[in-house]
């Protein structure tokens, strides 16, 4: 029995961490984890920027006297703590956007592509242009026509039976979905491009034109909404 209990003291023995002084400096023999004094709750997951504003007013949960929120990106916010003992932030909410998914700079069959425009896209000038063109192009029109890289020329459908030659427009400005519903979709610059894909004819698709710029005037917009929503409550502020 007593060499049970000294085996064990002498195991446990192993696992404290020593403490080592060499040539003057402090070193521990074992890997150490310092143990934080606030403990903190794991953050809520939510899906629209309404949910965020009534979590905040009606402040049910603990909260420190001043918190942030912080625009991550166009689709995400969180409210986090200001720095606590720890010199560390809780997060209490991450909201996340539902959006709709489109592929941006990948060709899709042009049936597809027109329900996707209805589908995900605000309406505006452009939408409907892009909607009228690509319902009536003919599947065999595309490869013959030239293309200087900028424009391209198809063969649309303008009655029965008669057919015309048309330009693709180039470039167009769009509004899809990609941000909270709260907010204004930003519009944004798009090229788009038609080909003949063999096999799976007329086949169209958009590329993003504006370098990022949408991102910028989405997350303004996102932190101008919560200003105006959280106005009567100065312990929250938005930064992005």
């Amino acid at each position: 029995m007593d060499m049970t209990r000294d085996a064990l003291q002498y195991v446990v023995g192993l696992n404290e961490a020593q403490i080592l002084t060499i040539n003057g400096d402090t070193y521990t023999d074992k890997q150490v984890h310092r143990i934080d004094n606030n403990l903190r709750a794991a953050a809520i997951e939510m899906n629209t920027l309404t949910s965020l504003v009534d979590y905040a007013k009606a402040f049910t949960d603990e909260m420190s006297e001043q918190m942030l929120v912080q625009v991550m990106s166009p689709t995400e916010v969180k409210l986090i703590s200001c720095l606590d003992l720890d010199r560390k932030r809780e997060c209490l909410l991450n909201v996340k956007a539902m959006i709709p998914c489109f592929e941006y700079g990948r060709y899709i069959d042009h049936e597809s592509f027109i329900i996707a425009l209805q589908s995900k896209f605000i309406e505006n000038k452009d939408r409907e242009l892009l909607l009228r063109f690509a319902g009536t192009v003919k599947d065999e029109s595309i490869a013959q026509y030239g293309d200087d890289g900028i424009t391209q020329k198809a063969t649309i459908k303008t009655g029965i039976t008669s057919v015309e030659e048309a330009i693709v427009p180039n470039p167009v400005y769009l509004r899809p979905f990609r941000t909270f519903v709260e907010v204004e979709q930003p519009v944004s610059a798009f090229v788009f491009r038609m080909r003949q894909s063999e096999g799976h004819g007329v086949e169209c698709a958009i590329f993003e034109a504006d370098g990022g710029a949408w991102k910028n005037a989405a997350m303004k917009s996102i932190k101008e909404y919560l200003q105006s929503e959280l106005l009567e409550f100065p312990q929250f502020t938005v930064i992005s």
